[in-house]
């Protein structure tokens, strides 16, 4: 081979090895890139059962990451993100030391978590401990006025459980003074069932995103505990006491309402530690080409999460939101096909939005741009491949306060691409991410289809989502960006 022939080869090789990067091409090249086919195939690969519902944290999420992430490879796409396409935040997972938690009658018997007694709670923020003596308060069905009862103040209040709610119950115990609340199994048996699985979660842990400690809440409030005791425990309990007849138990003596046992109970609860959780947004950072404009951020965002498997099932969550996830993915494309805007644009999928907006609050608590770069705006998609074929919807709506130009941009493109008239999502402004984006103090709008009798079921499947109208809100979504390249943005 000529030296001639091997630096044409090297300088070949080395152009189909750079990712391809977009000649401004406009607007209709963009909107021809934006294909059902393409749409079809992403969404049944995102909502698979073998991504198993994609929960933060999860395997499963973390797959989708770097399917995401290899696509704004492929387009060309700068790397938006901490550590190239992903924008990582720490969670925090504290579990519970079983072997370190029990409940105990000073000198009498000792209870077993997860045997004699369970509470709710999956995760001990810090080490805890209660003492009190316990006072005989009858049962959650006829007893419920706490206002006849003497000496509450520091004991705990034994109920037998009817199977009724107890949470004014347990407010009513708190502002009285006790230590906490004990409920008894209606029948030997029942808790066992009824809680079954909760220690293998006790021991697993609970993730959380960390600003919780930050902002105080529930660490600086201090736990009220519930106890549910087995009848074998509470029997046990009352042989322990004095007041307790000679052979009696449980099932041979019924306590009366008001009775003092004149027994000591301790719960401790100890942390088995705490563990951080690195998750991940992935971002793609699409640059503009006016040399000052270029300085101006739209942001588009989706979450690409949902809740899991539950109880060996899969919750799919193909429209919530594997449609916006794929949708966005759908954008990407059509940017590629458009070539550099005058405004520069960061496509966002964002994690934990089922758990509580963690994604973009971790992102708006840190926003990370290129130098220089400021947010202007933000759009966010979310289940937008279900009901009927005409059917979207926005906030903020003209009549709420914060409605901008993004939502006008909107309201005239969405009737080029089927959808008449966009109905009102107002109930939904503080309900996904573009609650946490508005922080910026950034005009906002959200697009939305609306929720169905799958939302949040394993019925969430690739099969019932229409990917020609995904197709048709990306369209509308495109014309929208193409119309915020002007020199102002009047919002």
């Amino acid at each position: 081979m000529s030296p001639q022939m091997n630096s044409a080869l090297r300088s070949a090789l080395l152009l189909l090895a750079t990712p391809a990067v977009a000649l401004a091409q406009g607007i209709e090249p963009a909107l021809e890139a934006v294909k059902t086919e393409n749409v079809k195939a992403d969404i049944h690969f995102i909502a698979s059962d073998e991504m198993r519902g994609r929960d933060t944290p999860s395997a499963e999420i973390r797959i989708a990451a770097r399917f995401i992430q290899a696509r704004l490879m492929r387009l060309g796409f700068e790397e938006g993100g901490h550590k190239g396409y992903f924008y990582e935040y720490p969670l925090t997972n504290m579990a519970v030391d079983l072997a370190g938690s029990a409940a105990s009658i000073e000198g009498g018997p000792s209870f077993e978590l997860g045997v004699d007694y369970w509470f709710r709670a999956r995760s001990v923020s810090e080490d805890f401990s209660r003492s009190g003596g316990v006072v005989f308060a009858g049962s959650t069905e006829e007893n419920r006025d706490l206002s006849d009862l003497e000496g509450v103040e520091g004991t705990w209040l034994a109920f037998e459980d009817a199977g009724r709610s107890t949470g004014r119950l347990r407010r009513d115990a708190e502002r009285a003074g006790a230590a906490g609340l004990v409920l008894i199994e209606p029948q030997a048996g029942e808790y066992s069932l009824r809680f079954e699985g909760n220690v293998e979660r006790m021991a697993e842990g609970a993730v959380s995103y960390p600003s919780s400690r930050e902002r105080g809440s529930s660490r600086d409030r201090e736990l009220f505990p519930v106890l549910y005791l087995t009848k074998g425990a509470w029997a046990g309990l009352c042989q322990a006491s004095p007041r307790c007849p000679e052979g009696a138990g449980a099932e041979g003596w019924q306590p009366e309402r008001g009775l003092n046992m004149e027994i000591s109970l301790t719960e401790k609860r100890k942390r088995a530690g705490e563990d951080t959780i690195v998750v991940e947004n992935v971002c793609g950072f699409w640059p503009g080409s006016d040399p000052v404009l270029s300085k101006d951020v739209i942001i588009v965002s989706a979450h690409y999460d949902h809740v899991g498997a539950r109880d060996g099932e899969v919750y799919n969550g193909a429209d919530d939101n594997g449609s916006g996830t794929t949708g966005m993915l759908a954008i990407a494309e059509a940017l590629h096909a458009y070539g550099p805007m005058r405004r520069s644009v960061m496509l966002i999928w964002v994690s934990g939005e089922e758990k509580g907006l963690w994604g973009s609050r971790a992102w708006s608590d840190n926003p990370h741009l290129p130098e220089g770069c400021r947010p202007v705006a933000n759009l966010n998609i979310d289940m937008i491949g279900r009901n009927e074929p005409d059917k979207l919807m926005i906030t903020p709506s003209p009549e709420h306060e914060k409605y901008n130009g993004m939502v006008k941009f909107m309201e005239e493109f969405a009737k080029l691409e089927g959808f008449p008239k966009l109905q009102s999502a107002d109930a939904y402004y503080h309900r996904s991410d573009q609650a946490m984006f508005e922080r910026l103090g950034i005009p906002v709008a959200f697009l939305f289809t609306d929720i169905h009798e799958d939302y949040h079921q394993p019925g969430d499947t690739a099969d019932k989502v229409d990917c020609d109208k995904i197709c048709r809100v990306v369209r509308t979504v495109v014309r929208m960006l193409d119309a915020m390249q002007t020199d102002t943005l009047d919002f």
